[in-house]
């Protein structure tokens, strides 16, 4: 593995020739009634637009609404809250742009242009070569380069920003990306992939308890985790799981940390490999390598998959003891660590209580701008005075009245009749459009 950039079946992980998963457009999600997906948008509103004060209170109730999943309209603004990229962004303001107008290592746009269009190839987004999608996937990874030039690109890092895309614009995207690579899963995407190596004892280690039987049959077969599990977490399951339960599995990762990813490898695992009549048709090396790449879509149905990762008990704490314990075993064989990466932070709260966000980072920005017009007629606002002297207002006209001007203009801004393809330009920028970007 030594010298190598990418996956440790990188083949099979970059080659559509292989059957690259179905397209997310085209996959049905799990149906949730329309009354309670709108009582989950105004919860999650809700938090949104107070999200230090949930997240200091009330992350308990925050990790639950993860798991439940969060709302399609609302999911890219809520994973830059959840990762803080929303943060570093606000921090970082003009960075991206910046990066953007520099015209990067050869070396790596080489090897990000030949991987453009084998990221969801089938996607409307990433379909047509040089369509927009190929150019802001080609744009967030030029810009990683950039930005942290020790590491340059990794194949791996593809998949992730093309999910990312999916679900913001480019700006956001990147610092997203920065986020699960600085703060999520550090390491492993740097040139020795020993971050990888070590948590794929780490997941090793957990087997053993979670499932004995599979434990010992993948000594017996003597498989490397990093075989099996490389794919995995690099590209937390990205490439691995139908649509749905990417996006439920991507929720709970950006609220609880890297244990999801954990939990998930570990289910998967069990499942496949924990029973006598699971192993009878793995008896070699070669069938259980096959058995794995080729999962039961039983297992990787959503509902199925997300208790099973709920209910799981594995931890932080016993992430991080096998950690210690790994990390002396690679000392003892392999000698210091080449890569020198930051710790990990698992998941939305280690890395608001890190870096605690500003009152302004936080603030929510319109999605709709309204261009400038000819001023308030002043006959409306001495009606309004008129009636305040009369009396106090009637039913008719009281806050819940649709004559109120403050509500009526709330509810068009959280629920806008105007189709985002008529919008003006200014409000499909990448500062202004986040809320409403699908």
């Amino acid at each position: 593995l030594e010298g190598t950039r990418g996956l440790c079946d990188a083949r099979r992980a970059c080659s559509p020739a292989d059957g690259p998963l179905p397209p997310p457009s085209s996959c049905r999600l799990e149906e949730v009634p329309l009354e309670v997906l709108r009582q989950r948008e105004s919860k999650w509103l809700d938090m949104l637009n107070n999200w230090d004060k949930w997240m200091a209170k009330k992350h308990k109730k925050i990790r639950l609404r993860c798991q439940k999943g969060i709302p399609p309209s609302l999911r890219g603004r809520a994973w830059q809250y959840l990762s803080g990229s929303k943060v570093k962004l606000e921090q970082n303001i003009g960075k991206f742009d910046e990066l953007d107008l520099l015209p990067g290592d050869p070396k790596w746009l080489d090897v990000i242009e030949r991987d453009l269009h084998r990221q969801f190839p089938f996607h409307e987004m990433f379909v047509s070569r040089g369509g927009h999608g190929q150019q802001d996937l080609f744009r967030v990874l030029k810009a990683y380069t950039l930005y942290r030039p020790e590491e340059g690109y990794c194949q791996a890092q593809a998949p992730i920003a093309a999910v990312l895309l999916m679900h913001m614009p480019a700006e956001q995207a990147f610092w997203c990306l920065v986020q699960i690579c600085e703060k999520y899963l550090p390491g492993y995407y740097s040139e020795k992939l020993e971050a990888i190596q070590l948590d794929g004892q780490i997941l090793f280690s957990l087997l053993h308890k979670v499932s004995p039987v599979a434990y010992k049959h993948l000594s017996k077969q003597k498989i490397d985790p990093i075989l099996y599990m490389t794919e995995w977490f690099m590209c937390a399951f990205s490439r691995t799981l139908p649509w749905s339960s990417v996006l439920r599995v991507w929720d709970m990762f950006f609220c609880e940390g890297v244990k999801i990813i954990f939990r998930v490898g570990l289910v998967l695992l069990k499942h496949t490999l924990g029973s006598s009549d699971k192993l009878k048709s793995c008896q070699g090396q070669y069938e259980t390598m096959e058995r794995l790449r080729a999962l039961s879509p039983k297992i990787m149905q959503e509902t199925f998959l997300v208790q099973e990762v709920i209910e799981l008990p594995v931890t932080e704490r016993q992430i991080e003891r096998e950690h210690l314990i790994q990390l002396k075993k690679w000392r003892e064989t392999h000698g210091e660590l080449q890569c020198k990466s930051p710790p990990r932070l698992h998941g939305a709260k280690a890395i608001s209580e890190a870096e605690p966000p500003t009152r302004k980072a936080l603030e929510p920005v319109p999605s709709i701008i309204v261009p400038p017009g000819p001023a308030p007629v002043p006959k409306a606002r001495k009606s309004k005075e008129k009636s305040r002297e009369k009396g106090p207002a009637s039913p008719a006209n009281g806050p819940g009245a649709e004559g109120n001007g403050a509500p009526s203009l709330a509810r068009e801004l959280l629920h806008p009749q105007v189709s985002p393809h008529h919008q003006s330009k200014e409000s499909l920028s990448s500062r202004e459009s986040e809320d409403t970007y699908l």
